[in-house]
């Protein structure tokens, strides 16, 4: 699946990595490369969501990145 948004740190312990959609759903990233690790960057994921994954941050559905465009 593919899912464009805005990259968001959300606050959880020390604070979590999402992906944030103009419709306001949350993806906790799985599998990402530390240079999306910036508020509000824009982004095009490419990947699957892991019903077999749990996260101590709970946020949202976990989408496992297999490729990203910066848009």
């Amino acid at each position: 699946m593919k899912v464009i948004g805005n990259m968001e740190m959300k606050g959880f312990g020390f604070g979590v990595w999402a992906l944030v959609t103009d419709d306001g759903t949350t993806y906790e990233l799985k599998g990402y490369p530390a240079e999306l690790e910036k508020e509000g960057l824009k982004v095009e994921v490419e990947g699957k969501i892991r019903d077999d994954v749990m996260t101590m941050a709970m946020i949202g559905k976990v989408l496992e990145v297999e490729s990203y465009k910066r848009l």
